[in-house]
C-alpha cells in the first residue's frame, strides 16, 4: 500500500481556500488514469480555460493576462470561464474528463485525486524547458507524480507567526528573525507566558480560530506541528504509526496546552487591533497587518518541536486537460501565463509567494531584504512531502488520490484534541479510518 499513485516525490490557500476537499472522497475508488496523455494537436485555434473567480484582485489579474495572451498572437485564443470559488472543486469533481477544458486551475490538494480519475495530463511535453525550469523547486513538488508534472503555479503560500514587536520588547521577549533561529515550542511557551503576565486578559496568541480547526485550514495550519515533531500525516503509504507516533501524541499535547492563551478572534482582528502579540498564519494576513502594525510587525518561522521548523505550503496551480485536443496550444498559454509580467501582478493583486525564480527574485515583499523573506526562505528549502528531515522546512500536503480522506480525518481529530478529548486516542482513531480507507481503495494505484 502507497500514499500516493505509483512513486510521487512530493505535493490551498489564496486567501485561504477552505475547499470542500471531502467531495472528493467519492471519486476515489473509480477506475484509474494511467498514463493519460493530452493529444499535441495544431498549437492553433481556440482553448477553453477554467478558472476559480476568487477575490476581485486575483480575477482582474487573470482576466488581463487572458487578454493580453490573446491580442499579442493571432494563432490563438483562450477563452476564460469563471467558476464561483465555493462551487469550483465540486464542478471540477462533476464533470467527466471529455467535457473538461485544454486548461484548468486546481487546488493543489485536489491534484492526485484529479490524475487518479483521469482528469488531469502532465504538462512535460506541452510546457517549454525554459517555463518547467524557473518554477521554484516547492511548486514542482507540489505538481509532481512519477517525474512527471501535473501541475505549476503563479504562487505559493507559506506560514508563520507574525509577531507585535512593540508588546515584544514590553514584555522582554526575545524573538528569533532567521528560520535556524526558530524558538523550540518549550521557548514559544515560555514566551506566551511572558507576555500574558504584561496583558490585561492574558490572551495573547491568535490561531486563526475564526476559519475553524476541523477545515483544511486545520491541516495546513497545523500539521507543520506533526512534521516538526517527527510524526507525520502518512509514512510509507500508512497513517498508523506516523500520525498516532508517541512525538506526534506529545506535540498535539504541547499544542493544546497553548489554549489558555488563545484569543478565539471571532471578527478576525485580534492582532491588528493590537489584543494579542502573536499571530499564527499565512502570509494572506501580511496587508491587514503591515497596515496596522506598520514597523512594530515582524514575522517569526513557526516553532520547532525537534525535527526542525516546518511550514505548509502548495496554493492553486494550472495544469491540461487528459482528453484536451491541443496540448501544445494550452502549453503556449501556460508559458504566457506563468511569465514574469503575469506573476507579478497576480501575486502583487493576491500578496502570495510568486512560485517562479525570476518574478520571486523581483519580489518586493519576498525577494532578500524584504518585510516577508523568511517565508521564502522556508519555501527555498522543500522537503516534498516524504523525506521529511531537520533540514527542509516546506512541508508538501501528501500527494494523493486519498488526501481528501487524510485531511478530514487529521483536522477533526485536531479540533477534538482543542476542545479536550485524549491526543492519543483522538490521533490512533484517525490513524485507523485513513488506513481503512486506503485499503479499501487499494492504496489509490493509478493501474
Amino acid at each position: 500500500m502507497t500514499n500516493r499513485p505509483r512513486r510521487h516525490r512530493r505535493t490551498g490557500l489564496t486567501a485561504l481556500a477552505l475547499l470542500p476537499l471531502a467531495a472528493l472522497a467519492a471519486c476515489g475508488g473509480g477506475g484509474g488514469a494511467g498514463d493519460t496523455s493530452a493529444e499535441e494537436g495544431s498549437g492553433k485555434g481556440t482553448i477553453s480555460v477554467w478558472a476559480h473567480q476568487g477575490q476581485a484582485g486575483e480575477t482582474a489579474a487573470l482576466q488581463k493576462a487572458v487578454q493580453t495572451f490573446n491580442s499579442s498572437q493571432s494563432d490563438i485564443k483562450a477563452e476564460l470561464k469563471l467558476i464561483p470559488e465555493n462551487d469550483y472543486t465540486k464542478t471540477i469533481t462533476a464533470t467527466d474528463p471529455a467535457e473538461l477544458p485544454d486548461v484548468l486551475e486546481f487546488d493543489g490538494p485536489t491534484m492526485a485525486n484529479f490524475v487518479y480519475n483521469g482528469k488531469l495530463a502532465p504538462v512535460d511535453d506541452h510546457v517549454s524547458a525554459k517555463t518547467l525550469s524557473n518554477a521554484t523547486d516547492a511548486v514542482k513538488a507540489q505538481g509532481e507524480i512519477d517525474g512527471k508534472h501535473y501541475g505549476l503555479g503563479m504562487f505559493d503560500a507559506g506560514l508563520g507567526v507574525y509577531a507585535n514587536k512593540k508588546l515584544l520588547d514590553a514584555a522582554g521577549v526575545k524573538y528569533p528573525t532567521r528560520v535556524d533561529d526558530a524558538w523550540t515550542a518549550e521557548e514559544f511557551g515560555e514566551a506566551l507566558e511572558a507576555l500574558k503576565a504584561e496583558d490585561s486578559d492574558g490572551k495573547v496568541l491568535d490561531l486563526s480560530e475564526q476559519y475553524g480547526l476541523a477545515t483544511e485550514w486545520g491541516t495546513f495550519g497545523f500539521s507543520p506541528i506533526l512534521w516538526s515533531s517527527g510524526g507525520a500525516l502518512l509514512k510509507n503509504g500508512k497513517a498508523e504509526g506516523a500520525l498516532d507516533s508517541p512525538k506526534a501524541v506529545a506535540a498535539m499535547k504541547t499544542f493544546r496546552s497553548w489554549k489558555t492563551y488563545v484569543d478565539p478572534n471571532t471578527d478576525g482582528n485580534a492582532f491588528a487591533k493590537g489584543k494579542v502579540a502573536l499571530s499564527w498564519v499565512g502570509h494572506w494576513m501580511y496587508p491587514a497587518y503591515s497596515e496596522a502594525l506598520g514597523d512594530d510587525l515582524v514575522v517569526l518561522p513557526l516553532p520547532d518541536f525537534g525535527n526542525g521548523p516546518k511550514t505548509g505550503q502548495g496554493s492553486w496551480a494550472w495544469g491540461i486537460g487528459a482528453d484536451s485536443k491541443n496540448g501544445k496550444a494550452a502549453g503556449t498559454f501556460l508559458d504566457y501565463l506563468l511569465n514574469d509580467t503575469n506573476v507579478g501582478a497576480m501575486t502583487k493583486a493576491n500578496g502570495a509567494v510568486p512560485a517562479t525564480r525570476t518574478a520571486l527574485a523581483k519580489s518586493e515583499l519576498y525577494r532578500e531584504g524584504g518585510p516577508l523573506q523568511l517565508l521564502a526562505d522556508q519555501l527555498a528549502r522543500p522537503c516534498g512531502d516524504s523525506d521529511i528531515n531537520a533540514s527542509c522546512v516546506a512541508v508538501t500536503r501528501p500527494v494523493t488520490a486519498g488526501y481528501p480522506t487524510v485531511t478530514a480525518k487529521f483536522n477533526t481529530a485536531l479540533n477534538s484534541i482543542y476542545g479536550g478529548a485524549d491526543p492519543e486516542e483522538a490521533l490512533r482513531k484517525a490513524a485507523r479510518a485513513i488506513d481503512r480507507d486506503f485499503t479499501d481503495n487499494a492504496g489509490y494505484e493509478i493501474p
